[in-house]
Formats: C-alpha cells, sequence, structure tokens
C-alpha cells in the first residue's frame, strides 16, 4: 500500500469542494453527491461554511485506488482564507489546481501557482466546468502557458465544449506532449531530432518524472457536476509521487501539525501529518516550536488515521486525528525541530480594533480571540496601548466569519472598527538609556535596568542580547526583562510594532530580598521607550509587487489610478491590443485598485501581485 497525500486549490468558485465531493462519489466513499448550495458536502462540515457556500477551514477526507490511498485535502479558495492554505502546503506530496473553462486563469489562481512552482510541488491542473456557457479549451491552454507555465501537457480533449453535452477523450497524439517534455529529457529530444515519435510509454514516464520534479503539469479536462473527465484525473494520481508505508519502521515518530479543530466538549483535536516512524496512543511525545525551541512533552489519548479509522498505529504518509495534548498548535513539530519557519504567502495587511458589544466581556472576547489566534497563527492578535485588542486580517470576509465565529462558539457579539492596514516601525539609529532603582518621585521600582537599542538586518526580526553576566541577577528577573521587552516592542513610539531590532541588556542592580519580578516588568518599559526615542523610529509600509494586463485603450486611466494610489511603475511592455504593467504599490491599497480595476480597464484587466518587502511610509 503507497499513501499521496493531495491538496485540492483553486481561486474561490472554481469548484474545488464540488470536484472534492465527486471524487469520493467515484470512489465508492460517498453513495449520494452533496452540494454546495445545499451545504450537504462532505468538507465543508462548519455551519458558517455550508450557509455561505465556501471552504473556511482545511478538511481531509480519503479514498482507495488500487494499493493506492489517497487523501485529499481540501482547502478554502477565497483569498482571505490564505493561511488555512499555508499550512496545508508542508504535508502535501503533490496538489491538484482547479480553474474554472470560463473564467480561467484568476488572480488567486497564479498566486497559488507561483507558490507551487516555487515549492516544486508536483501538481495536475484540473479545468472544470467544460458543461458550462462559455468554457473554453485551446483559447484557456493558450493563457494557462503564458500565465501559469509553461511546460504544460493536455491529457484530453473536449467534445461539444460549454454545453451539457461535454464530453472528454484521450488525446490520441504523443508529439505535442514530446516536445514540451524533450526541453528535460534527453532521450526523448533525441528520438525527435531523429524523426521519430515517441510512444505513449515512453512520454508518460517522462511526464512522470518531470512531474514529480514539479517541473511539469499535467493539463486534464473535465465537469465535477457531470462527471467528465473525472476518470482520467483519478488516472493522473498516479503520476505523483507516493510514499511507500514499508518505510514506516518502528523508529520514533515525526511529523508536523497543520491543523487544529475543536471537539463539540471543546477539547482541541489535532491533524498531524507523520514524516517517519511508528505513532500510537499513549507513548511519550515531544513537540517542538518556532525555531526549533522544545516547547512541552505528551501524550495521546487517542489518534484515528484518517481512511483507516481501525488501525491502532500511524505510520509516514498517514495523516492522523490526534486527541490529548492540550498544549498542541498549528505549526508545532512531533520528534524534532522542523526547517526554518518560511512563509509561502503575504503575511495579513489590515488590523481592525474589536470591542465586545455588552460592556464587560472584555476578558471573555480577548480570550475567545487568543483560541481563534492559536487554530490559525498567522492571524495574529495584539494588545494595544489603550489595552484594546487588535486583530491582524487579510480580508473583509475574514472579519465576518470571525464575527460569527465569537457569537456562535463562544457566545461574544463583537463590533470591529473600520480595517486599518498593518505598518511597523525600525530603529533608525542606536541609542541608550539606563534607570537606577530608588523609590521616590516617579519613579517606584527597586529595579536598575540599561537596554541599548541598535537596527538589525531587515527581516531579521526582534533579538534580545545579554553584555551583563546571567549570574547578576536571579533567572526570574531575566525573565522579566525579556519578556517586557518583547511585549513593549508591540508598541513602538508611533503605535506600531517594532521590527528588526537588536536589544541589549546592558546594566542591572537589584536588592535583596527587597526587589521583586514586577520591578523589572515596570521598570524595563521606561528605559526600552525612552532608548527608541532617542534612536528614532521610522515608520515603513508593506508593499506588492504587482503584475497588471488591461487593453491598450485603459492604459492611462489605470496608471493613472495607480499614481494616486502611491504605486510605482516599474516597467511596461505592449503585446498585440494589450498593455503587461509591472510594478510595486503599497499593501494597504491592494484591495482598493482591485476593485477599482473592472471599471477602469472595461471589465478585462488581469491582476496579480505578492508581497515584496516594505518602503518608508510616506
Amino acid at each position: 500500500m503507497h499513501i499521496l497525500n493531495i491538496g485540492i486549490l483553486a481561486h474561490v468558485d472554481a469548484g474545488k469542494t464540488s470536484l472534492t465531493e465527486r471524487l469520493l462519489f467515484e470512489t465508492g466513499v460517498i453513495d449520494r453527491l452533496g452540494s454546495v448550495d445545499r451545504g450537504s458536502t462532505q468538507t465543508d462540515t462548519g455551519e458558517i461554511e455550508r450557509r455561505r457556500g465556501i471552504t473556511i477551514r482545511t478538511a481531509v477526507a480519503s479514498f482507495t485506488l488500487g494499493d493506492l490511498r489517497v487523501n485529499l485535502v481540501d482547502t478554502p479558495g477565497h483569498a482571505d482564507f490564505v493561511a488555512e492554505v499555508e499550512r496545508a502546503l508542508g504535508v502535501l506530496d503533490g496538489a491538484v489546481l482547479v480553474l474554472s473553462a470560463v473564467e480561467g486563469v484568476q488572480p488567486h489562481t497564479r498566486v497559488l501557482m507561483k507558490t507551487l512552482r516555487k515549492l516544486r510541488l508536483p501538481t495536475l491542473i484540473f479545468v472544470n466546468k467544460i458543461d458550462r456557457a462559455g468554457a473554453r479549451e485551446r483559447e484557456l491552454l493558450a493563457d494557462i502557458r503564458r500565465r501559469l507555465s509553461p511546460y504544460i501537457v493536455a491529457l484530453n480533449t473536449v467534445r461539444d465544449i460549454g454545453t451539457p453535452a461535454a464530453t472528454t477523450r484521450a488525446v490520441a497524439s504523443t508529439e505535442e506532449a514530446a516536445e514540451v517534455l524533450a526541453e528535460r529529457d534527453d532521450g526523448l529530444l533525441e528520438l525527435l531530432v531523429d524523426g521519430k515519435v515517441p510512444d505513449g510509454e515512453q512520454v508518460r514516464s517522462s511526464l512522470a518524472r518531470q512531474c514529480a520534479d514539479g517541473v511539469a503539469h499535467p493539463v486534464l479536462f473535465g465537469s465535477a457536476i457531470t462527471g467528465q473527465g473525472v476518470a482520467e484525473l483519478l488516472d493522473g494520481f498516479g503520476l505523483l509521487p507516493a510514499v511507500p508505508q514499508s518505510r514506516a519502521g518502528d523508529g520514533p515518530a515525526r511529523g508536523t501539525v497543520f491543523a487544529i479543530e475543536r471537539a463539540a466538549s471543546g477539547e482541541k483535536v489535532a491533524y498531524l501529518r507523520v514524516r517517519t516512524g511508528a505513532l500510537r496512543a499513549r507513548e511519550p511525545l515531544t513537540f517542538y516550536r518556532h525555531k526549533g525551541v522544545h516547547a512541552y512533552d505528551g501524550r495521546l489519548t487517542a489518534l484515528s488515521v484518517v481512511g483507516s479509522p481501525d488501525r491502532r498505529q500511524a505510520v509516514a504518509g498517514d495523516i492522523v486525528k490526534a486527541w490529548g495534548v492540550p498544549e498542541i498548535r498549528v505549526g508545532d513539530h512531533l520528534g524534532e525541530p522542523g526547517p526554518a519557519d518560511q512563509a509561502h504567502f503575504t503575511p495579513p495587511s489590515l488590523e481592525t480594533v474589536v470591542r465586545p458589544r455588552v460592556p464587560g466581556q472584555e476578558p471573555r472576547l480577548h480570550a475567545a480571540l487568543l483560541t481563534l489566534a492559536e487554530q490559525d497563527p498567522l492571524i495574529g492578535t495584539r494588545t494595544l496601548a489603550g489595552g484594546e485588542t487588535s486583530v491582524l486580517l487579510y480580508g473583509e470576509v475574514q472579519k465576518e466569519v470571525i464575527g460569527e465565529t465569537l457569537a456562535r462558539d463562544f457566545g461574544v457579539e463583537a463590533e470591529f472598527e473600520p480595517s486599518r492596514p498593518v505598518y511597523f516601525e525600525r530603529p533608525s539609529g542606536t541609542a541608550e538609556a539606563i534607570e537606577e532603582m530608588r523609590r521616590h518621585g516617579h519613579n517606584d521600582f527597586m529595579a536598575t535596568v540599561g537596554l541599548r537599542v541598535e537596527p538589525a538586518a531587515p527581516g531579521e526580526g526582534v533579538g534580545y542580547r545579554l553584555e551583563v553576566d546571567l549570574g547578576s541577577l536571579p533567572l526570574a528577573f531575566h525573565r522579566a526583562i525579556e519578556e517586557s521587552v518583547r511585549l513593549t516592542l508591540n508598541d513602538g513610539p508611533h503605535g506600531w510594532p517594532v521590527t528588526d531590532v537588536t536589544v541589549t541588556l546592558t546594566r542591572t542592580g537589584y536588592n535583596a530580598p527587597i526587589t521583586v519580578a514586577a520591578d523589572f516588568r515596570g521598570q524595563t518599559p521606561i528605559v526600552l521607550m525612552r532608548a527608541l526615542r532617542l534612536a528614532g523610529t521610522t515608520v515603513y509600509e508593506p508593499c506588492h509587487r504587482f503584475e497588471l494586463e488591461v487593453p491598450v485603450e485603459t492604459f492611462s486611466a489605470v496608471t493613472a489610478k495607480l499614481a494616486v494610489l502611491g504605486g510605482e511603475l516599474r516597467d511596461s511592455v505592449r503585446r498585440d491590443d494589450t498593455w503587461v504593467i509591472e510594478g510595486e504599490l503599497p499593501a494597504a491599497v491592494v484591495h482598493e485598485f482591485e476593485q477599482r480595476l473592472p471599471g477602469l480597464s472595461h471589465g478585462e484587466g488581469v491582476w496579480w501581485s505578492e508581497a515584496s518587502g516594505d518602503r518608508r511610509l510616506r
């Protein structure tokens, strides 16, 4: 038996969840097709998901093809929930990128494909909705080559496309596929140069190798509604690299936590991908967190192997649901430290202040938000200077979903302020401040603290160092200082988080037995803010690199709007009847421009963007 973990990814409304439902039906897992419109699908199980008809949380379903067990990971399509996709990418063996044959290559499709190609994750492309009016084949293949990847191989073609009678059939000739693959296959290239046409087995073998390397992508047309092309897609799963269960062994288990849900009782249920070894309930386990720090030890009270619920042991390649470890969080690594953290998508660029509608429920609201952030680490919370809580967001739909979840699951009606862009501060220079312990005037703290702040390289985050002997203070006092430093940096002199900074503890003092840890927690923020003000901080805004394609006659209106919003054009190239424009735009106004683009471009503009650093706020 082999195991294959596949992610289903798509732009919203491309038919991703309907395709998952069809695959489960065709493989006999379910005996009746569910409907997104009726809220009866297998993977969209949440009340909000069913009502809105969108996927919000990652879900896993399983089926068997011969000696291959396939675990399907259905991820959200809406860009507001890209954090869910972020987590799923780290546990996949391959992916199916779903496109609509009508809408074609959409903005979020390009973001997903760029990420899949960067990770070299083996990817099949499924073009859905061939039975819908306006569906295209030849023109869409050209768009896929131009906008997603030139190395695509169509495995089937469509008859009567754009009608309810649309049907698929296998591509008869292998010559076109061989020409695409020959660029990376000397054997195929030699045959073509000699005027010979490779046979189907040679082409499929080469396609499987290049697909496994993440450089070539099979394309299949079909319809999740009628079932056309789904058999070919299932056959295409054989082109993806599966994990043999024989590699499991009996060694210690290693794996990754990629999703958290809560049972009706409130208990945490974690989804883990097992990398190596064997995982069993009630065995001692060690978990690691950010930057490989040993976080906690624990034992699972129970586990369930997705697709094999009767098994009591999980092995390499398995996805399991696990109970019994209350400290567990998304992104934790089991058995050994994970790879260095690497974000594949842009971090949230919006922030909103949230308050309870009923006064007095602030602690309850804060605890609920911390729980939600624990399930979704890319969506953070922070406490503002006045004690209010802010939430980091990708978009307005996400805000609405958070509000509904707070009301339904935690009994807290929340009010959100209008979203604002997220900025951050960096120190402009180096400065030091010292505060001696004394007990008079405005300083009531029996603690001496000296701190120096200095700029760090962009992207380094917050660094903390000691220039005093570790034994100069009790360990609890050192911990109090460092924790206070990191907490204070959440709100710099201009009210934004301070990053890319190194803070050095240069001086300490205390009076035993009078001094307590609270003295250092009170003294440290005063000293650190004074040092930051002396050094000066500069506010920066995150930016997106963009690529935009618009009709020739709309070029002036589009570029004028970009200039008004603070965009900087880097390059523009005319291609036939369109202009392709590249540049940089502040992340805070990307959503606004995307909303204006259809009107500016007569509905024909195509937009793609990704995070690309930052610049000083003007």
